[in-house]
């Protein structure tokens, strides 16, 4: 199982045995965190309160991995679930690229566990999965998530209209890029910054 070691923050991927903490945490959450969802497709299970729902979670980001496609991650403070962080949508061939996607319980937010999860896996993208770019993807009104990527000082690409299905509506993004040529610039002080 691939872990990755931050200053403060541990990633790892989940498994079946974190559902009682993930599923305290995505509870007490919930507000703060199902508006920048996608709506539950009719009919699926509820993830959250469901135990076989979050283990075939579980089991599917392990494919994932194992195909190349994706790496989920948990992020861990002093020992304690407190969010995750997410590489999908890895494309190979031409691309090299993947896109990343982050919440953090509201308890830990403002602190900097976020910003230093990004550069964990960004290291871990360009150093180890030797990808070209990484992509993420921002509804506009969420500053929490905004200011993730402005305290990294991530390029702002524009805006993609209609991005997402997020709570029930298409919602345009904010897209922001790093590539490995900005990483070879930029990496050893974000690394210095945010890991040292």
């Amino acid at each position: 199982m691939t872990t990755l070691f931050g200053r403060r923050v541990l990633l790892r991927p989940l498994v079946a045995a974190d559902f009682p903490a993930w599923r305290e945490v995505r509870r007490r959450n919930s507000e703060w965190l199902t508006k920048w969802e996608p709506t539950r497709p009719p009919g699926a299970p509820d993830v959250i309160e469901d135990r076989e729902a979050f283990t075939i979670r579980c089991n599917a980001r392990q494919r994932e991995r194992q195909l190349g496609s994706g790496y989920g991650f948990g992020i861990f403070v002093d020992g304690e679930f407190s969010g995750e962080i997410n590489l999908s949508a890895v494309q190979r061939g031409p691309f090299q690229a993947g896109s990343i996607g982050y919440w953090i319980d509201e308890a830990r937010a403002g602190q900097g566990y976020t910003p230093e999860a990004v550069v964990v896996l960004a290291k871990y993208c360009f150093d180890d999965l030797h990808l070209h770019r990484l992509e993420i993807a921002i509804v506009p009104r969420n500053g929490a998530s905004r200011r993730v990527v402005e305290k990294l000082e991530l390029r702002d690409e524009g805006l993609a209209k209609g991005f997402l299905e997020i709570n029930g509506n298409w919602e345009d993004h904010v897209r922001y890029g790093i590539t490995f040529e900005d990483w070879l610039e930029r990496g050893p002080s974000l690394c210095e910054a945010w890991l040292s």
